[in-house]
């Protein structure tokens, strides 16, 4: 890229890389658009925690910005950004009108991390002990994501599931969406399989995941509840460590020594833990986009046994199910709690089949190698720039969105300022 361009993301929260998936995803993005010479602003609304990545260090600028306030109007006006990527669709919903109107020649990037709306009416169905069905997806937080898609120039899709229904069930045009899931650096693959730790030098179980996320909960009361159970008798001397970030009391009231039920909170270093593991044991029943734990456990080599719902999105829908379960699955895949503890069993007592399991894990993440997307990615930001009001003008139906959108949002935030004043 020949000039300096100017860069806006606009937080739902600070990332934090160390807390969850999405932090890493955010931290990787905001890296991504300095390889390409962009200066950042990252600008958000929530509170600020200690576990906030210190990204002033890569030279990015920090805002605090609010809600329902016409400064933005003075600072998005000051800062002129010619990209402006939104972290979530509730962000957008926030300030898209905003940046429609005061940076209209502005590119529009909507960050989907997963579908919110989706894994919100998955856990509604899971709790309600009943499949999915059509008039879910008619569910107002569903209506208000997808239209944030609409309205947005370009959304980031994390998984081969989700960028599927989109395009297919929801008729999203593929021309508005980008394929993006979770990279790994090519030149970092031979090493992650060299510094793997093998077998003899593992132990345990581990569980990882930001408990601020429902399905981390719900899989952890069930491993409490339902799947160690079957495990811990038939391995005496293995113990199960829980990790992960923001644990409630709920959280480490389960913790139970006796048990070899140990949650241990916040880890130091993630990494570190999900290397020494032997399983990564993962046994989600509801969610979406990709799921950031097993990805991790892939680049320390340490399998991982979890659920049809853990390996959705990682292939496309030309492989069948079961073959990425019996075939390309670095691990196992149950979705009942007796099969579920049968299969951790086996693979953490069986060195054989172990072996072969992170054996797998090298080939899943060939799919994942930057070299696969980051420079695609690039190259259509960079050409829907050089063309904006082409690129928009096929997405007529964004464009209503955005009219009626930006009418009655803003006369909201203008009834919520003038209450609050």
């Amino acid at each position: 890229m020949s000039s300096t361009k100017k860069l806006l993301v606009i937080g739902y929260v600070w990332p934090e890389p160390n807390s969850s998936a999405a932090g890493q995803y955010m931290l990787k993005l905001l890296k991504t658009f300095l390889a390409q010479n962009y200066q950042i602003t990252f600008a958000c609304a929530a509170s600020e925690s200690i576990h906030r990545y210190p990204f002033e260090q890569l030279g990015i600028t920090k805002a605090e910005i609010k809600l329902n306030c016409a400064s933005f109007d003075d600072f998005i006006v000051e800062l002129q950004p010619d990209v402006v990527l939104f972290d979530r669709f509730m962000i957008e919903e926030q300030f898209g009108w905003r940046v429609a109107k005061h940076c209209p020649n502005a590119l529009r990037i909507l960050d989907l991390e997963d579908l919110w709306s989706l894994r919100h009416i998955r856990m509604q169905a899971y709790k309600q002990q009943r499949p999915l069905q059509q008039s879910d997806y008619l569910q107002d937080l569903v209506l208000r994501e997808l239209a944030s898609i609409w309205r947005c120039d370009l959304s980031l899709v994390i998984s081969h599931y989700e960028m599927d229904l989109l395009v297919n069930q929801f008729k999203i045009p593929a021309h508005i969406l980008a394929h993006l899931p979770f990279v790994v650096e090519d030149e970092q693959l031979a090493k992650l399989q060299q510094q793997a730790e093998p077998f003899e030098n593992r132990a345990h179980f581990v569980f990882i995941g930001n408990f601020k996320h429902e399905p981390n909960w719900d899989a952890v009361l069930y491993l409490k509840q339902q799947v160690w159970p079957l495990i811990s008798k038939q391995i005496k001397d293995a113990e199960l460590h829980i990790y992960g970030a923001y644990p409630a009391k709920k959280v480490t009231d389960l913790h139970n020594p006796k048990q070899r039920f140990l949650v241990k909170g916040w880890a130091d270093d993630a990494n570190t833990v999900v290397a020494n593991a032997r399983i990564c044991l993962a046994p989600l029943r509801f969610g979406a986009g990709l799921k950031g734990k097993l990805f991790e456990a892939m680049q320390l080599g340490t399998p991982s046994v979890t659920t049809s719902v853990g390996i959705e999105g990682y292939f496309d829908s030309a492989v069948a199910v079961d073959d990425i379960c019996n075939i390309y699955w670095p691990g196992a895949v149950a979705d009942d709690a007796e099969s579920f503890a049968n299969k951790a069993v086996e693979l953490y007592n069986n060195q054989v089949l172990w072996q072969a399991a992170q054996d797998k894990t090298w080939d899943m993440l060939q799919r994942f190698r930057e070299s696969c997307f980051l420079p695609e990615f690039c190259a259509r930001v960079e050409a829907i720039q050089q063309d904006l009001v082409a690129h928009r003008a096929q997405n007529i139906i964004g464009a209503m969105l955005q009219h009626h959108t930006m009418k009655s949002t803003q006369y909201m935030a203008q009834w919520i300022a003038a209450k609050n004043a």
